[in-house]
């Protein structure tokens, strides 16, 4: 049987909940949404969220409850999801496309700064963390700027650094719900403000339509996953020391994880030393499905001006092998064997 990179975890209870919200025909935002928003207050601490039908709602309302006029300039990694490029579009304010840091896969302050440098620009009005793969970069340094943080947790969900879960150092920061999100709704986000200044910008735009609120039906589905993810992050990182044991047998990379950083195994990345679709081919005979980590980004895409090398590198040469908590202990092996034994 084919083992897919990717799989949202949807297991018998995430079905079971969605089901009883079809029995009892309220589809639409209501009281799951609630219940979600009290239990993820529960379990991260904020002061204020908003449960929204996407990613992309959830970004704009961050940016337009920060007030950045049109005309402005947002720091994002040439790395980061490739609506973000569309949610900007949008609001007019244009994107400041950032490197990666040297061995990492996240921005930094300092390729921030050469970012801006190199564009000839002094000015931002706001910089969106986008933590790629689930790894977090320094954060304390983006401080420095001055200006409003919008962290986006979507894949981070459970990583560490210093301590300090992913989500807690944004002005704003953004829980993705999305199919290949850490934790997933079938689609949907959560925005949340930590203190009570912050909030009031949120509070702002609630009462939502409900065109724009998470369906309930997407809420059971994550309430469920909420309520499991001690025990899937536990698994994943099971699965993950495995992989690494295998990897660390072959002549490809791993990302160099600092002492301080505790990270959640959102996937298992290897940065090639041979062409990614020699790899490919060679998984796709074992029937394991292996991508290429960011072929949806803007580096990918072309859109950064061949300005971002290192994120222009790491995209045609970071490939993800499939971790997720349902692989069973023979798919695991499968995988391992693979890792092993990679052109």
């Amino acid at each position: 049987m084919k083992i897919e990179c990717y799989s949202p975890g949807i297991k018998r209870k995430e079905m079971d909940a969605v089901l009883t919200v079809l029995v009892d025909e309220k589809i639409g935002p209501g009281e799951q949404a609630q219940r979600l928003l009290a239990l993820t207050k529960e379990r991260i601490g904020y002061e204020y969220a908003l449960s929204l039908r996407s990613s992309a709602a959830a970004l704009y309302i961050a940016l337009s409850a920060l007030d950045i006029q049109p005309g402005s300039k947002a720091a994002v990694s040439a790395l980061c999801p490739l609506y973000y490029t569309f949610v900007l579009k949008a609001l007019r304010i244009t994107p400041l496309y950032c490197d990666i840091e040297q061995g990492s896969a996240c921005i930094s302050a300092g390729t921030i700064r050469a970012a801006l440098k190199q564009s000839g620009e002094t000015e931002l009005s706001a910089i969106i963390v986008s933590e790629t793969l689930g790894m977090m970069p320094d954060m304390a340094p983006f401080t420095e700027f001055g200006i409003p943080l919008v962290e986006d947790i979507s894949s981070a969900f459970g990583s560490k650094l210093n301590g300090m879960p992913a989500g807690a150092f944004g002005t704003f920061t953004l829980l993705g719900l999305e199919e290949r999100d850490m934790l997933t709704a079938g689609g949907g986000a959560l925005l949340f403000a930590a203190d009570k200044h912050n909030a009031s910008l949120l509070k702002g735009f609630f009462p939502l339509p409900p065109e724009a609120g998470l369906a309930d039906m997407n809420a059971a589905m994550a309430l469920v996953q909420f309520r499991e993810s001690q025990k899937n992050l536990a698994r994943r990182k099971e699965i993950s020391e495995a992989y690494i044991r295998a990897a660390l047998q072959s002549r490809h990379k791993l990302f160099a994880m600092p002492d301080n950083f505790e990270y959640n195994n959102y996937t298992f990345p290897v940065i090639l030393e041979t062409g990614m679709k020699d790899v490919q081919n060679y998984a796709k005979r074992k029937e394991i499905n292996v991508e290429q980590a960011f072929s949806e980004t803007p580096a990918a895409k072309g859109l950064t001006g061949g300005l971002c090398p290192e994120s222009g590198l790491l995209s045609m040469r970071t490939a993800l092998f499939p971790l997720y908590p349902r692989l069973s202990g023979n798919d695991v092996e499968r995988v391992v064997k693979l890792i092993q034994t990679l052109p």
